[in-house]
């Protein structure tokens, strides 16, 4: 039948609910087969993650299109049942959420005192791996608050979604054959543009530096996942973003260069600690972003995330009231017989599990602790703060989903807070920086994890999976997917793309977090620059739009949030005509629309394909080969575009817009 009527069952009080599979039933679902493809997803989709953050600064769910993957491989290879393929998308689910809060800290330590020590592959993996079972340990005793006794309050939109995806599998269907369309394209699509160089890259258009209107750049990277994204998050949070993209490139920077002459901004520059040679090849719009407006994006960043966080301060408020009353009844009510789908880890290991991980952050010698006895401080500081926001995390995701969780303004807080605790007792300066992005990061990534996981048991209450092997499985996801996520953040680093920080892997939420912990620790900072993205970021607030969404576009480049809002405006043309062919707007805006699934083909495809050639590009032994590819500039292939072939990003990529439109106004049969 055509996607439209949700298949699972109703959002009902606890008392009433009736999951798909009953607890009475025994079926297979942690299995060899279910764990093993699980843990292949999340070093896929936590790969995919990590290319996309640390470029566009955004993620986006990987639950869904696990699940539609897993029914498709499954249905390739043999039989599964519905609580096997739970499991896979649980697992291969961690990887994306981890990623997701590795890549919004870690970067930090190349721009604060003495962390580039800490920028390397085992550091890394730490950290991700123990935020990721904190993320894991400390949602189990919230589970029965907010998933079971508020089933009919908190909906799990991301959660609720996967079940019905997860249930239209077991009454077949071909929702596999619309991401694979996209991936497939996007895999090809990038392969001819960055090996072959069939067409240009980006598109550009810069301004005179002596003109009325001076350095104002508008730029485009034509690529199938900055599509997708947009498509995903749909047109409004896209304008949002390139309205604040606008601002920088199109208002600030020519304002600046009518007042700010190329002498004082290389000399602001040079500061910085950019080299001379460095400084000379740069676009003087780029001088212009890279000496100013960067710290006017952090400072937006910054002031937009805690206004999110004041907005939220009800919802934190009762989610930990609720989690501690919780905790107390699950005590009294030890020793009475569990249904399976009630069976959680037991308390009795989330607290010896919390108490190991509190020690091996102590006294690990590879982490940046502080030493002993400030690494113990440390330790209780993330316990302390983890505990507070993923219980914080877990109910604004289930209220607004994960796309709107507001990991960065947690994250701010928790390092505001440590790093004013620092200053409090003595320990400011440049040696305890490092710390202070260590408790940060960790935090983060625990959060993010919380939210994630959050999602997933709610999807297993919904299907009627049993959440001991849920969290078991969340935890292999974890340890399965650190082992890739440090690797390819070095990889990107160290690529032709690099190094981060760089307009192509701009990373915003990592250089924001160094930007505070620096301002805190060591007062060395422009002030006055990040003064005005706070008070812009205040005003847009006031104007009641997204201030969080708006400031990561007035800190990104607009060559990234220019793709994205066109992604965003191919969400609305498709919504727009499907409307008035008469379906309703849940239908056009559903989760697993034909448009939304054939998106995250597109994501997954192209980021895929572009971390492939990112990493073969800086590989010695592939360089040859990679230059002897270029097809379209070694046989003059682009000459039929005219002048510097410019236009023919634009012309591939209409074509591209094309597909996606003509893709999503079908009809999903499942």
């Amino acid at each position: 039948m055509a996607h439209g009527a949700p298949v699972v069952p109703d959002q009902k009080p606890a008392a009433e609910f009736k999951p798909y599979i009953s607890a009475d039933q025994e079926i297979p679902e942690f299995t060899v087969k279910a764990v093993i493809l699980g843990a292949i997803f999340g070093i896929i989709f936590g790969a995919v993650t990590v290319y996309l953050a640390l470029r566009a600064g955004l993620t986006v769910s990987a639950s869904i299109p696990i699940a539609v993957l897993s029914i498709a491989v499954f249905k390739r290879i043999g039989k599964s049942t519905i609580l096997e393929n739970n499991i896979v998308q649980t697992i291969g689910s961690a990887g994306e959420s981890v990623a997701a809060g590795v890549v919004f800290t870690t970067p930090a330590f190349l721009f604060i005192a003495g962390g580039a020590d800490y920028f390397r592959y085992l550091p890394i993996m730490t950290l991700a791996a123990v935020g990721g079972i904190l993320g894991v340990l400390l949602m189990v005793p919230m589970r029965r608050a907010l998933i079971v006794k508020e089933h009919g309050e908190l909906p799990y939109p991301e959660g609720t979604a996967c079940a019905e995806v997860l249930v239209a599998g077991e009454r077949g269907g071909a929702m596999a054959k619309t991401v694979f369309a996209g991936f497939w394209v996007a895999l090809g699509y990038t392969i001819l543009q960055r090996v072959f160089h069939l067409w240009r890259e980006n598109f550009q258009y810069v301004t005179s530096p002596t003109g009325n209107y001076r350095n104002a750049a508008l730029t485009s990277d034509v690529t199938p996942e900055y599509l997708g994204v947009g498509y995903i998050i749909g047109p409004r949070i896209a304008g949002i973003m390139v309205s604040g993209s606008v601002l920088s490139w199109l208002t600030l920077i020519p304002l600046l260069s009518m007042f700010v002459p190329e002498a004082q901004v290389d000399q602001a520059l040079l500061a910085t600690g950019r080299t001379v040679e460095g400084i000379a090849g740069m676009p003087l719009a780029n001088k212009y972003y890279f000496a100013y407006i960067r710290y006017i994006g952090a400072g937006a960043v910054a002031m937009a995330g805690m206004l999110t966080l004041i907005r939220t301060l009800p919802v934190i408020f009762t989610s930990v009231r609720d989690s501690m009353r919780d905790l107390r009844q699950t005590g009294a009510a030890k020793g009475m017989a569990v249904p399976r789908t009630e069976r959680d880890m037991p308390i009795s290991w989330v607290a010896i599990g919390s108490l190991i991980l509190v020690l091996v952050i102590a006294f690990l010698p590879n982490l940046p602790t502080g030493g002993f006895p400030a690494s113990l401080l440390t330790g209780l500081l993330i316990l302390i703060f983890g505990f507070f926001f993923v219980a914080v995390s877990s109910r604004i995701v289930g209220l607004i989903g994960s796309s709107s969780n507001p990991i960065s303004g947690m994250t701010i807080a928790t390092l505001l807070g440590t790093t004013l605790l620092f200053v409090s007792i003595g320990l400011g300066g440049d040696m305890y920086q490092s710390a202070a992005l260590c408790v940060g990061a960790i935090v983060c990534i625990a959060a993010a994890n919380a939210g994630a996981t959050s999602q997933d048991l709610k999807t297993g209450y919904l299907v009627g999976g049993t959440p001991i092997r849920q969290q078991i499985g969340l935890l292999i996801g974890v340890l399965a997917s650190v082992l890739v996520i440090g690797w390819t953040i070095l990889a990107l680093h160290n690529s032709d793309m690099g190094p981060i920080g760089s307009e192509d892997l701009a990373a915003p939420q990592g250089t924001l977090m160094a930007v505070i912990i620096k301002g805190v620790l060591s007062q060395d900072l422009p002030w006055g620059f990040i003064f005005v993205g706070a008070a812009l970021a205040v005003v847009i607030q006031l104007c009641g739009v997204s201030g969080l969404a708006w400031a990561v576009g007035a800190y990104l480049p607009i060559a990234t949030t220019f793709p994205i809002f066109v992604g965003g405006a191919m969400r609305w043309l498709s919504d727009t005509i499907r409307a008035r062919k008469g379906e309703t707007l849940a239908e056009a805006e559903s989760e697993v629309s034909s448009g939304m699934l054939f998106s995250t083909g597109l994501v997954a495809g192209g980021s895929i394909a572009g971390l492939l050639v990112a990493i073969l590009g800086s590989a010695a032994w592939a360089r040859g080969v990679m230059q002897g590819a270029r097809v379209g500039e070694n046989l003059n292939v682009l000459g039929i575009f005219g002048g510097a072939a410019a236009w023919s990003a634009l012309f591939f990529f209409a074509i591209l817009c094309f597909l996606l439109i003509r893709r999503s106004l079908r009809k999903l049969e499942v």
